[in-house]
């Protein structure tokens, strides 16, 4: 798998982490050791998407003084 260098080297584990509890609370348990190629495009898409939505949602409140 190819690793996507933009990707500041000590946010990659707090990154991996993050997408581990999206998956979980999306019910695909054992994400990390899952064959991703036996899972549907859509239940890639939305590890992806709901990770997106999380960091969006977090950068919001911080920019916003936490209070959202």
């Amino acid at each position: 798998m190819a690793r996507n260098k933009a990707v500041v080297p000590e946010a990659r584990a707090a990154l991996n982490s993050f997408k581990l509890e999206i998956a979980n609370e999306l019910g695909l348990a054992n994400y990390d050791t899952i064959d991703k190629g036996n899972l549907t495009s859509r239940q890639n898409g939305y590890v992806g998407g709901y990770m997106t939505k999380r960091l969006v949602e977090m950068a919001e409140r911080q920019m916003s003084g936490g209070t959202k």
